[in-house]
């Protein structure tokens, strides 16, 4: 699926939250490597060593494809935010096309120091890694200081909603919040927190949600 409108990022609020099913994001064992592939941007074709635990499942080539053909492929400027980031693909992604700052929130400090470690091998100094809680961190954000957060939080956790309704204070109306969840979110799920579904896409268990914060 792709569209041929770009998004632009904007000029400058209880829901019932959907059965969580698995795959699970990621387990605490486990330390082989893999590779993921930046497929657009500066780094394009850039291939990065990543720690390759169970469970930790980096977002398929296919959906950053055509997540990026929503948001239109020069994000120059945009302040990002990758919560819940894990391998950091999508936060790196952002980067790769301009993004002016991407802060990418980790808690396993494994995956941090993985992030850290891909981000100087970039060069990426627009790429701030923190280690904490990403709910908490997301609430710490000025108000509408951000242009588009990620969360593809553990597909078996209690985070969906929470994450949902900090980012939605970070983001401006007209904001963008890209999600990343096992179930469709409803329509009416979505206005609850203010929230619309602009681009929805199911790839295999995954559904892949661009959401607009409502003005």
């Amino acid at each position: 699926m792709r569209s041929s409108k770009t998004l632009r990022p904007p000029a400058s609020g209880k829901a019932r939250q959907p059965t969580a099913k698995k795959p699970v994001h990621r387990s605490p064992k486990g330390e082989s490597s893999h590779e993921v592939r930046i497929i657009g941007g500066q780094w394009r074709r850039t291939r990065l060593k990543v720690i390759d635990k169970p469970g930790l499942r980096p977002t398929p080539d296919r959906v950053r494809e055509t997540l990026f053909n929503w948001l239109g492929q020069d994000l120059s400027g945009w302040r990002c935010v990758d919560a819940f980031a894990g391998t950091g693909v999508l936060g790196l992604e952002a980067a790769s096309r301009g993004a002016a700052h991407v802060l990418m929130i980790e808690q396993d400090a494994v995956l941090v120091r993985d992030l850290q470690d891909n981000a100087m091998r970039l060069k990426a100094s627009m790429v701030n890694v923190q280690r904490g809680d990403a709910v908490t961190l997301l609430g710490h954000l000025t108000a509408g200081s951000v242009d588009l957060v990620f969360i593809d939080p553990p597909f078996d956790g209690p985070w969906f909603e929470p994450a949902l309704k900090a980012a939605t204070k970070a983001v401006p109306a007209g904001g963008w919040i890209y999600l990343e969840a096992p179930v469709r979110w409803t329509t009416e799920a979505l206005d609850a927190l203010g929230l619309q579904c602009v681009r929805h896409l199911k790839a295999g268990a995954v559904h892949a949600h661009l959401l607009q914060r409502a003005a």
